[in-house]
């Protein structure tokens, strides 16, 4: 295991961070307990989570995890999601945000959160509003580093701007979709993490599963996320995403490399990618995604790899300049 620099923060983190979405829900707390070992294991400091999975269970186990290595490791969370029936229990107000970073605390027996991003961007705040919430925990010393999960680049930049007209902490981390059929990321989140120096810890680098081996040419299993699950139903529901994901399976074999090490170490490989964030729901899942880190990612491989997929267009959309 590698580690990089977190962005322009200073501090540096495992090339794979481990995403916690499934702990509390799809893998109970001795489930969790053994991936998060493995993990640990394989050198892995880096840690994701965030106060709606598994409504703060999630928050809860991994606090019991970590509290004997907690300097070890660099552990974030986030904002933005109702935590409750009240109707000022969600969003990114000053309210909301000062209330959530204590019960997030609290949950994870921690004094502070190493990131802290807001997961989405709220519609009904000003972002004024938002980004002087998070200085406030900031200055109080709760939260050393800001993030921005599924923001759009115009919101970032936006929020860049603000931050550094107020003289308030910036977000320095970001959080996209991303993986070899969600390619948006590469049009402009990309590469305004690279001229600003933001670190990127993208998450779902495998599809919900789409690009883990079960989906072959003619076989579409039924009894995984893509089936059972209307959001990730909706997300990859396009046949074309399936012919991918089958060329992509198929591709992989042929290199005799098992398609979810190729699928994670293929996003990693990216310029601007700091670590793809990756979860599982038992120990069989995680293991090809700690393995990812042998796969040797030449750029002409990755090449490769890209091009059984869509490139997205420029973010100007003058494809015939390119």
């Amino acid at each position: 295991m590698k580690y990089v620099p977190l962005g322009r923060t200073g501090i540096e983190v495992s090339e794979l961070c481990f995403g916690t979405m499934s702990f509390g829900g799809d893998a109970d707390e001795q489930t969790s307990a053994a991936m998060f070992a493995d993990c640990r294991d394989a050198g892995i400091t880096f840690f994701d989570c965030a106060d709606i999975y598994s409504n703060g269970r999630a928050e809860e186990i991994l606090g019991k995890l970590i509290a004997a290595d907690r300097d070890e490791m660099i552990i974030t969370s986030k904002v933005f999601n109702r935590m409750g029936p009240d109707a000022n229990s969600g969003g990114t107000n000053r309210r909301h945000v000062a209330r959530a970073v204590d019960a997030s605390l609290n949950r994870l027996g921690t004094d502070r959160l190493d990131v802290y991003f807001v997961h989405q961007f709220d519609e009904k705040t000003p972002l004024e509003e938002t980004l002087r919430g998070l200085e406030d925990v900031v200055r109080s010393g709760k939260v050393l580093y800001l993030g921005a999960s599924n923001y759009a680049a115009w919101q970032v930049a936006k929020a860049l701007g603000i931050s550094a007209l107020k003289d308030w902490a910036r977000f320095d981390v970001l959080q996209p979709m991303y993986n070899l059929v969600k390619r948006q990321a590469e049009a402009e989140i990309l590469p305004l993490a690279k001229s600003e120096g933001l670190g990127v810890i993208s998450y779902s680098p495998v599809g919900g599963g789409l690009l883990s081996g079960k989906f072959r040419p003619g076989v579409k299993p039924d009894g995984t996320r893509l089936s059972d699950n209307t959001m990730y139903a909706a997300r990859y529901g396009e046949p074309w995403v399936f012919e991918v994901a089958e060329n992509f399976t198929t591709f992989a074999d042929g290199l005799g490399v098992h398609p979810v090490s190729l699928a994670v170490s293929w996003v990693g490989a990216h310029e601007a990618i700091t670590a793809p964030i990756i979860g599982a729901r038992n120990r069989e899942q995680l293991a090809p995604a700690l393995k990812s880190v042998d796969v040797e990612m030449t750029p002409a491989l990755r090449a490769e790899i890209a091009a059984l997929s869509r490139t997205p267009p420029p973010a100007n959309d003058r494809l015939e300049e390119q």
